[in-house]
């Protein structure tokens, strides 16, 4: 990971009011999260749960979105680091003699395997620490609620300061004198102190008017409670669970792996495909969306990546949770593509914030999201693809399970001929995209395996017969001989690093000529200094973005499986080497520059790092678990 005395990326500066997205850590607890700066702020967190409206939002307005920093009075920043094997995290500052640690964290208790046996509040714990000689702290706390559409009151109360807007209240204990002011936006509460060495104190901030007390004294045995919870999961305590396979690379898959489950909601079992809205994919533009939300594929591959890292059930409970919204939904013309996180009817419709300015003046912000009403047919294929992944381990899903495996199969086989909006969520027409169709034919081949050898009922023949007649159609009009390479949609000349995923998901094998030029192909047109963008073609949004972090993962993928193992780790090291000073990874990278892009962390790149590490692995000749994820060739292509 990033040494101390190298913090960023080349290039990766922002201006006065905004930090670098790479400069930021994450905390949570399973029902949401909050990034922290390098300067102590936090900047972003919605309480009570993920989806929920911000509290804290300066990092999409740095004058009226609110903060809670805590920092030395001389400003600066400071080097963060991650307690080890967990998601509680430490940030110190260097002020003069002195330094001051602070460690932040949402307080976890019980067993968080599954869903709904862990416990844990509303709460942001900072805990002070004066490490050497003597520090001034400078905390600024400015509470704006429902993405800072609403004017924050703040008012000392017994035990603390209370931040209140309509019927919305935030609690705030630890600090005993304090100085509050006012802007257009509302009250800000300030406070400067000293600490000497060997002083502690505990700042709490709590959503809502349930507890309203304070307890310094039980802050030792949150923090260590919810670091015991993380290393818990993450195997700490039972090295022989540890990914060996990792090798060099555990630092940066275990951090996949805690980044990952930050993103699981313990009261649900949805997935989240990354914690923020509207950090925009070019600066300045336009392409700026929330990702607050359960897409079925992105948290069909989280759970696929967590079965990889001995988690299956994280991807139990996300099937499970799938079926219930499947039930929620029943009455629709069309499955949706995404959801809220803990109520899978919420309206979802995709609003601008037109009072916020944006991350670095990127606008429009958003909240909600218009591609939920899309038809994105590649989601049945990694639907049936995660009940795959757990019965070839062994997990017997139960009769409820197959059923709804088996009607999404039958749906596909429904629905494959129609156009749809692909995996990028086109917002212009829809179009006969090649992956869509790959995918549905991978819905229906694992559908037909599951049936013949697990009892998955259904129409069998059925299957059968649409996924030949998908397979035909693909290979005569997704593949364009002239360029040597599969296209992004049938009958088009335009590039797309999706179908990279061709030979992953054993649709062809990895030596077939056109995979090999598909590979070629990515590596000519859409690789720029070792990343790789989705597509270039035109898709009705003005503006361009940055290289895609999962599309260089999945190039590093095919390359290692084709044998072609020292491009693979070239690409691999390099954008390993792009990850922050806390191995967090976004969704997009200026290829240029370095600069972090997008939403962050981000799920999908996040598990691109865990699969690659684990196709590198296999290459290499290093050991690997015996049910690797699906690519590494098993029982040649069905």
């Amino acid at each position: 990971m990033r040494t101390p005395e190298d913090p960023r990326p080349p290039g990766d500066l922002a201006p006065p009011g905004y930090l670098p997205i790479s400069d930021y850590g994450i905390i949570g607890n399973l029902r949401t999260a909050a990034l922290v700066g390098r300067n102590g702020s936090v900047d972003w967190c919605c309480f009570p749960y993920l989806e929920s409206p911000s509290v804290f939002a300066a990092i999409l307005d740095a004058g009226r979105g609110g903060r809670f920093s805590v920092s030395v009075a001389d400003g600066g920043l400071g080097v963060q680091d991650y307690i080890e094997d967990t998601n509680v995290l430490v940030t110190r500052f260097q002020a003069g003699s002195g330094r001051l640690a602070v460690t932040d964290l949402m307080p976890l208790t019980g067993e968080i395997s599954g869903r709904g046996e862990s416990h844990a509040p509303p709460v942001i714990l900072r805990i002070l620490d004066c490490e050497e000689g003597t520090v001034e702290v400078a905390v600024e706390w400015s509470p704006r609620f429902d993405y800072a559409q609403a004017r924050t009151s703040i008012e000392a109360v017994p035990g603390g300061w209370l931040a209140t807007s309509g019927g919305e209240a935030i609690f705030l204990c630890g600090l005993e004198d304090a100085g509050i002011d006012s802007n257009g936006q509302g009250a800000n509460l300030h406070a400067r102190f000293m600490m000497q060495e060997g002083d502690r104190r505990v700042l709490q901030t709590r959503w809502g008017l349930e507890d309203m007390t304070c307890d310094p004294t039980r802050a030792e045995a949150a923090l260590a409670e919810t670091i015991s919870v993380w290393r818990t999961w993450a195997h700490y305590e039972d090295l022989a669970q540890t990914p060996r396979w990792a090798g060099e690379w555990l630092p940066y898959v275990t951090r996949a792996e805690l980044t990952l489950k930050l993103l699981t909601m313990a009261d649900s079992g949805a997935i989240a495909a990354a914690p923020t809205t509207s950090l925009p994919e070019e600066i300045g533009g336009v392409r700026n969306w929330d990702y607050r939300y359960a897409w079925v594929r992105d948290a069909s591959m989280t759970a696929q990546a967590l079965i990889s890292l001995g988690h299956p059930r994280e991807a139990i409970e996300f099937l499970q949770w799938m079926e219930r919204t499947a039930e929620a939904h029943s009455g629709a013309r069309q499955p949706q593509v995404l959801f809220a996180l803990h109520d899978a009817t919420a309206d979802l419709t995709e609003v601008e914030l037109t009072h916020l300015e944006g991350y670095r003046e990127s606008r429009p912000v958003r909240i909600g999201n218009a591609a939920a009403n899309q038809l994105q047919l590649e989601i049945f294929g990694e639907l049936i693809s995660t009940g795959y992944e757990l019965i070839r381990r062994g997990v017997n899903l139960g009769p409820e399970a197959l059923r709804f495996l088996s009607a999404v199969a039958d749906y596909a086989c429904s629905r494959w001929t129609e156009p749809d909006q692909g995996i990028w969520e086109i917002r212009g027409p829809a179009q006969h995209f090649v992956y869509s169709k790959v995918m549905v034919w991978v819905a229906l081949d694992r559908a037909i395996y599951l049936a013949e050898h697990h009892g998955l009922p259904g129409d069998v023949d059925r299957w059968r017969r649409t996924r030949e007649t998908i397979r035909e159609r693909v290979l005569a009009e997704g593949y364009d001989p002239g360029l040597g390479s599969f296209v992004q949609s049938f009958g088009s000349k335009a590039l797309d690093a999706v179908n990279l995923r061709i030979p992953l998901v054993e649709f062809l094998p990895f030596d077939d000529e056109r995979v090999q030029g598909t590979i070629d192909a990515t590596l000519e047109h859409l690789t720029k200094n070792g990343l790789v963008y989705r597509y270039l073609a035109d898709d009705g949004l003005p503006g361009g973005e940055g290289a895609f972090g999962l599309c260089t993962f999945w190039l590093v993928d095919v390359l290692a499986l084709s044998g072609r193992v020292e491009e693979a780790r070239e690409i691999f090291d390099g954008i390993v080497a792009r990850a922050n000073h806390l191995g967090l990874l976004p969704e997009e990278f200026d290829p240029d520059t370095g600069e972090f892009l997008g939403n962050f962390p981000q799920a999908f790149t996040h598990i691109g790092l865990v699969n690659s590490a684990l196709y590198l692995a296999h290459a290499e000749g290093r050991w690997v678990p015996e049910h690797a994820p699906a690519g590494i060739p098993r029982e040649g292509v069905r």
